[in-house]
């Protein structure tokens, strides 16, 4: 199946109707990341890089601009680009030249979304600063928690996040710093970032980075280990109270499942690709395809069983819900 490193639009629970930007080409593989974290929606990194010189099919700055020239005209009402999808996008060096050339392409902002794990590189930095919103995850204060969620490569330490964090706040071109607090609960006791412990420490570690928006989400797509279950809403509310009381509710979010937004309305060149380009990236509902894509049930039945025969995609029945995912 013919990939793009363009796809979505996605329905955001945080950025509203995305388009996406993936800055990897190699479709079907999940190496040019440096975590397994144990919440992940793609499933297992089997290798995990080191580094950005380890990158497998880093896409270009032209090829970026000329996916985006090419996408962007056949939908409306977009809120975000956002430089996401299978791989870590700091990982891709020239991620800054590629913000600065969809800004040239289109007038909507640039989020990018990372798992910070290598903010504490100056060049990375440099290249977030060209972002309007950088999305930067932080699960816990605390090594061992990081260690145990992230499951990071070797070299990969806490401390150097924290510190790349409270630079990124205090570079004179800097974007709007948003921390994702990714929370998660467990079936066996494996350890987790939602106890009070954590929660007091994480609030600690976030008082000295200053971030302008705090999120705080748990997981709502099957998850790479069985073993890991969401937290109850009732438990996130009361974390989300703590942050509230701690920075102001005005920079805290509590991002709940069930978003409901209208669909999309885009033109399509083959409804095929776009199922399966936005299902390497982000599981989905068939709701949710519907939605993204613009696309009635009706018309996506048939498309999706096409698809699930040939077995370009697969369903994956979770507590929430069956989700389909790229095979």
């Amino acid at each position: 199946m013919k990939t793009r490193i363009i796809y979505g639009p996605i329905l955001s629970r945080r950025l509203g109707r995305s388009l996406g930007v993936d800055v990897i080409k190699k479709a079907g593989t999940k190496r040019n990341c440096n975590f397994d974290c144990v919440y992940c929606q793609l499933g297992h990194v089997d290798y995990k890089v080191k580094g950005p010189e380890d990158v497998e099919g880093a896409a270009t700055t032209e090829e970026v601009i000329e996916g985006i020239r090419s996408f962007h005209r056949n939908i409306e009402n977009l809120d975000y680009v956002t430089f996401s999808g299978t791989c870590e996008p700091t990982l891709n060096l020239s991620l800054g030249s590629m913000i600065r050339g969809v800004k040239q392409v289109t007038d909507k902002p640039v989020c990018v979304l990372t798992n910070s794990s290598l903010v504490d590189r100056e060049d990375v930095r440099s290249n977030l600063a060209e972002a309007d919103l950088v999305i930067a995850t932080l699960v816990s204060g605390n090594e061992d928690t990081f260690r145990a969620i992230h499951r990071p490569v070797d070299g990969i330490k806490l401390d150097n996040i924290i510190k790349g964090l409270q630079a990124i706040q205090n570079m004179e071109k800097s974007p709007r710093l948003g921390i994702e607090v990714m929370l998660v609960d467990s079936r066996n006791g494996y350890p987790v970032n939602s106890t009070d412990e954590e929660i007091t420490k994480l609030i600690e570690v976030l008082k000295t980075i200053g971030p302008d928006e705090i999120e705080i989400l748990t997981v709502s797509r099957p998850p790479a280990e069985k073993f890991i279950v969401p937290v109850a809403d009732i438990r996130l509310k009361e974390i989300a109270h703590r942050f509230d009381a701690e920075f102001g509710r005005n920079r805290v979010k509590l991002v709940l499942k069930g978003l409901r937004r209208e669909r999309s309305s885009m033109q399509h060149e083959n409804v095929e690709e776009e199922v399966y380009d936005l299902l390497l990236r982000r599981p989905c509902t068939l709701e949710q395809i519907c939605a993204s894509l613009g696309i009635s049930s009706a018309q996506m039945t048939p498309i999706m069983e096409k698809l699930i025969s040939s077995n370009t995609i697969i369903s994956i029945v979770s507590e929430n819900g069956t989700y389909y995912k790229a095979s």
